[in-house]
């Protein structure tokens, strides 16, 4: 039987307003949506009077301005990266430039990753001001930040606990409307696993992701991404044992009824599982596992 997971597609929002979703949580949709964004980039800002900025989306003009409309006679004093896709920061060097807000991440995206072009592309050109660690603590004020490095969607991937709301900004990590796509060389299904039970085990009560709605009950919800995945894999195992031994051929059995457009981003999530099989001997193949190479299972 399949996974059910509960995903929330409903989203009330207009482009370019600026809206109160928590007491001191805010939102603005950029308008730059697609098969891999949803309806769009969500940027959130959380404080009043000195705040933060979180994921300032792409570089788009209209989306820059509204950010800084809508907080116009307030200050921005960080600006929060979760991780390096073109959806996410590109517009962090125009808010910085109009404000001096200095960025806060984990880290650049992979260097030697510019063969990684699936879903919005790589943002090669961002650097943070200040890098943040694992549960490094980021004080503002009124509010406070707890950096959560999530690898696995991206290596650099971080979420960002809101300490005051008990709330967790999951980027893309966990999203409320669709599965995340891990795509090998800089995703890891491994990586990502593992930090999806990190984040599980943690106290927030809600998940704002970077697209869609908020996840009100994360703990179930990633209960039910987990046993997706360990679904998949089983699926790409039954693939191993009926002899289809190509990732193009396992994507059209088990993605029966999606968008052919999103094919290739499927393959990569089954590469991902596929190297991850590999690496446990599960599976095995000629030399380092592609999208192009022949599969056995092992027994």
């Amino acid at each position: 039987m399949s996974i059910k997971i509960p995903f929330n597609r409903e989203l009330n929002f207009e482009y370019g307003v600026c809206q109160h979703i928590a007491k001191d949580i805010r939102r603005i949709m950029a308008p730059n949506p697609s098969a891999f964004t949803f309806h769009g980039t969500g940027t959130y800002i959380i404080g009043s009077g000195s705040v933060a900025v979180i994921d300032p989306g792409p570089n788009i003009p209209e989306h820059v301005d509204a950010i800084l409309s809508a907080l116009s006679g307030e200050s921005i004093s960080h600006i929060l990266v979760t991780h390096t896709h073109l959806d996410h920061s590109p517009a962090v060097e125009h808010i910085k430039a109009a404000t001096g807000a200095p960025s806060y991440a984990f880290g650049p995206h992979g260097r030697n990753l510019q063969s990684d072009t699936v879903e919005e592309g790589a943002d090669f050109d961002f650097t943070p001001d200040h890098f943040v660690n694992d549960g490094e603590i980021i004080p503002g004020e009124g509010w406070t930040v707890q950096g959560v490095h999530t690898p696995g969607h991206t290596s650099n991937h971080m979420c960002f606990s809101f300490q005051e709301e008990n709330a967790l900004f999951c980027g893309d990590h966990v999203m409320g409307w669709s599965t995340t796509v891990v795509s090998p060389p800089d995703g890891n299904m491994k990586s990502y696993m593992d930090s999806l039970k990190k984040v599980a085990d943690r106290k927030e009560i809600t998940f704002y992701p970077t697209h869609g709605a908020p996840i009100s009950d994360p703990k179930s919800f990633i209960v039910a991404l987990v046993a997706h995945r360990k679904e998949r894999e089983e699926q790409i195992i039954q693939c191993l044992k009926d002899g289809i031994s190509l990732i193009p051929e396992m994507v059209k059995r088990m993605y029966v009824g999606i968008d052919p457009k999103l094919h290739k981003a499927a393959g990569r999530s089954v590469l991902a599982h596929m190297i991850h099989l590999v690496e446990t001997n599960r599976a095995k193949c000629t030399g380092d596992p592609t999208i192009e190479k022949d599969y056995e299972f092992c027994t």
